[in-house]
């Protein structure tokens, strides 16, 4: 039967280390399909052929289901299948050659670089919380951060003597960041009052009013909170500040590879998704220096 899938989700919790909302991924994911293969009258895993896979995938592809969640779709299935080949489950791996249908490249959702100045200028600093407020959203833009990595900063990860953070990510990949000069003096004022909110003994960096570590959602809605105050044309969330670091960092310096490493991705492809941001400075950063980019010049001339 289908009842491997449990023991993947333990190997993926006790020795891959994987965060909750990951491992709840991979069982929504997978849980799909075990259904789909169900309803086909297949009875376990090994049954589950490349051919199967892709019908599978089609059919959710017919039924709306987006690019990124079939692609996430087909990763958890190849995960699954290199657990039941360690295992000796199944012979070998149907997902592998398997690619989702091409869906249409949306820009992530993000904003210029004059809007977000003037909705972080415009955060409220005569309270507490809008110190709060404005450091959090500093921080979000300065760094890149994700909202989970945000809310897990303790007082002490803010360094003393330099301006770079050490953040943990996804899988419990460390990485280091710079703090804006904004960034970090939002943060100085926002520490000088903090102590007022926070509970004793309490080492989060961003507190609620009632002194615990402020929540997810309690960071969403402040952050679209503070954006709607400011006039912001659409609603924002933190994973947009995230999108304009990027996009607005990549605008600037065309270095792929350092907006990857800034934001924490294991795949390049994940950060591809900004590069059409600002095609004409990436096509005269090819041009300057690409050693074929330019014609030679005719001798005679």
């Amino acid at each position: 039967m289908f009842d491997e899938l449990q023991g993947f989700l333990k190997y993926l919790r006790d020795e891959r280390c994987l965060s909750l909302r990951t491992l709840a991924a991979y069982e929504h994911d997978l849980h799909g399909v075990k259904a789909w293969a169900l309803g086909q009258g297949l009875l376990g895993w090994a049954e589950l052929t490349s051919h199967h896979i892709r019908v599978y995938t089609a059919e959710r592809h017919r039924k709306g289901l987006s690019g990124p969640s079939l692609r996430r779709a087909l990763s958890s299935l190849r995960a699954l299948f290199r657990y039941l080949l360690r295992e000796g489950g199944v012979g070998h791996n149907p997902a592998d050659l398997i690619r989702p249908p091409k869906s249409e490249h949306r820009l992530p959702p993000h904003l210029d670089a004059e809007t977000l100045g003037q909705l972080l200028d415009g955060i409220p600093a005569d309270t507490p919380l809008g110190l709060r407020d404005r450091a959090i959203m500093e921080l979000l833009y300065s760094s890149g951060l994700r909202l989970a990595e945000l809310v897990s900063l303790n007082v002490i990860d803010i360094p003393s003597s330099d301006d770079l953070l050490r953040v943990t990510g996804k899988g419990e990949k460390v990485r280091l960041v710079p703090i804006g000069g904004l960034a970090r003096q939002a943060i100085n004022c926002w520490l000088a009052v903090r102590q007022g909110l926070a509970k004793p003994g309490e080492m989060a960096l961003f507190v609620s009013r009632r002194g615990n570590r402020i929540s997810h959602r309690a960071v969403q809605q402040r952050v679209d909170q503070q954006a709607r105050h400011g006039g912001a044309p659409s609603h924002v969330h933190p994973h947009m500040l995230r999108h304009s670091f990027a996009g607005h960092l990549l605008e600037g310096s065309g270095d792929l590879r350092a907006v990857q490493e800034l934001l924490g991705h294991a795949d390049i492809g994940t950060t591809q998704i900004y590069t059409h941001l600002d095609f004409r400075h990436l096509a005269e950063v090819y041009d300057q220096a690409h050693p074929r980019a330019r014609k030679k010049k005719d001798p005679g001339q």
